[in-house]
């Protein structure tokens, strides 16, 4: 399973990709929002740094006006993902993209017929939000699973990113399921490493090499 940085914060990621674990990036419009910069400044700095796929979000309403905004995102970079939402425009918009063969990623997603649809429109991804779902008492995983089980049976090759995710054990659950790809925050990405007994046992063998003669 592929892993994805969430944010527009350029610190951040540039740390992360440090790390040698991601593949790609996501962002939003709150997180460019968060930055106070100029969006476009902010998406040269990630494509800089990032060697992979970087989702850059939409933020007009109408088929011809996602496809125009797709088109001058797609032209900053090969690695640009022109990230959509889920609506009968938003859709229109991917299938005449995918066309023009710019990548697209589909976003804000709650149902499994909602995935099936934007396959069907030849999206690249598809970004189920189950952080979302279980805030609101259902669970977000199912909806993951659900996609999957639709995309194996018709074959096909949409994606799925993982998003909305709150914790290490969505993250879990992901890979438990073979989701293609998880996107999380840099908080999140942070707590993979951590376990309180890893943590022990390095406590443990440095105080125990300490009383190691050294001549």
């Amino acid at each position: 399973m592929k892993l994805f940085i969430d944010t527009a914060d350029v610190e951040q990621i540039r740390e992360v990709w440090s790390w040698r674990i991601i593949n790609g990036a996501t962002t939003n419009p709150t997180h460019v929002a968060k930055t106070g910069r100029v969006p476009a400044e902010v998406y040269r700095e990630i494509l800089g740094i990032v060697k992979g796929p970087v989702s850059l979000e939409t933020i007009t309403l109408t088929a011809p006006e996602i496809i125009a905004e797709g088109r001058e995102l797609a032209k900053l970079h090969e690695n640009v993902v022109v990230k959509v939402p889920l609506t009968r425009e938003g859709l229109k918009a991917v299938a005449a993209l995918s066309e023009e063969g710019i990548k697209t990623n589909v976003t804000v997603t709650f149902s499994p017929l909602q995935a099936l649809l934007a396959a069907k429109c030849g999206a690249t991804y598809i970004s189920p939000f189950v952080g979302r779902l279980d805030a609101v008492g259902h669970f977000g995983m199912d909806l993951v699973r659900q996609i999957k089980t639709i995309y194996t049976n018709y074959g096909y090759k949409t994606e799925i990113i993982v998003a909305a995710v709150r914790h290490p054990t969505h993250v879990l659950e992901a890979a438990l399921c073979g989701a293609d790809i998880c996107t999380m925050s840099y908080d999140v990405m942070k707590q993979l490493y951590d376990h309180p007994l890893t943590d022990a046992g390095i406590e443990l063998f440095l105080k125990d090499w300490a009383t190691v003669p050294k001549s």
